[in-house]
């Protein structure tokens, strides 16, 4: 069975313990920077292979410097190990025009094993209202040349509610919704999880508010193994001030369970 792009672009391999080379791809930028989620997820590979247990639960990130593609270095640690939980920091760097080594993202993270938590689940929440996946809009639906390199990774399917944006006629609505899949049929796992929190169009976009969106700070919860096939995904912003807006996610199994959940702060930047 050949390699998944995603497993493929977020490989890390260790040089020493608790140093990773990667090899990061340009097939996830979003114009001419890699898109969060997709750095976020690489690193969250070297942080799996540093800590005594296998899935990310929190992770908080902070993006401190654009990522370009090509050679980085993720230096990854062990905080604190417990029997059920451990505490990890990561920082990935690149080096910069003058040869210097920049460090580009910090993450500081929670580590535990999903598949030992109780089934047992009280929650108010529940699955985005959206049309059924053949009536929302793909990326063969965008405006020729509008859609990021990216986009051919993914197999999205946008609720046409949310798409007002991409004919000149945003909602004024914070909200962005979607069908999720990996376009080579890869199943979701908690690292493909932390990717999908921050790759669909950013609510900015349904306020009237074009050009680049990069996130200052992202913080990422995964509730649980998601069961296989396509994921369900809303974002919303609710304040929008001073140039910057939060944007919370959810992510929604198959099997209607709430997945993963997400707030991060960009910065809106009018194009």
């Amino acid at each position: 069975m050949s390699l998944s792009e995603f497993d493929r672009d977020t490989a890390v391999t260790p040089r020493e313990p608790g140093v990773y080379d990667a090899d990061l791809s340009g097939g996830w930028a979003i114009g001419s920077a890699l898109n969060g989620g997709y750095l976020l997820a690489t690193m969250a590979r070297a942080l799996g292979d540093t800590m005594p247990h296998p899935h990310p639960f929190t992770v908080s990130t902070h993006y401190l410097t654009a990522t370009a593609a090509g050679p980085a270095t993720v230096r990854a640690e062990t905080v604190r190990a417990g029997r059920t939980l451990s505490t990890g920091a990561a920082s990935l760097f690149q080096t910069g025009p003058d040869g210097r080594e920049v460090e580009r993202i910090r993450v500081l993270a929670t580590y535990g094993d999903l598949a030992t938590l109780s089934e047992d689940v009280r929650t108010a929440a529940k699955p985005p209202e959206m049309p059924p996946y053949e009536h929302c809009l793909g990326s063969e639906h965008a405006p020729s040349g509008s859609s990021p390199v990216m986009a051919d990774r993914l197999d999205m399917r946008l609720d046409p509610a949310t798409v007002g944006w991409a004919v000149g006629a945003p909602s004024g609505k914070g909200e962005m919704r979607a069908w999720f899949c990996l376009a080579d049929g890869r199943d979701p796992d908690p690292l493909s999880l932390l990717m999908t929190v921050d790759a669909l169009p950013p609510t900015a976009f349904e306020l009237g508010i074009g050009g680049w969106v990069p996130t200052v700070e992202l913080t990422a919860h995964v509730r649980a193994l998601p069961a296989p096939g396509p994921l369900r995904v809303a974002l919303s912003t609710r304040n929008l001030a001073g140039g910057f807006l939060e944007e919370d996610a959810e992510v929604w199994d198959s099997a209607d369970r709430l997945v993963a959940q997400s707030r991060q702060l960009a910065r809106a930047v009018r194009g």
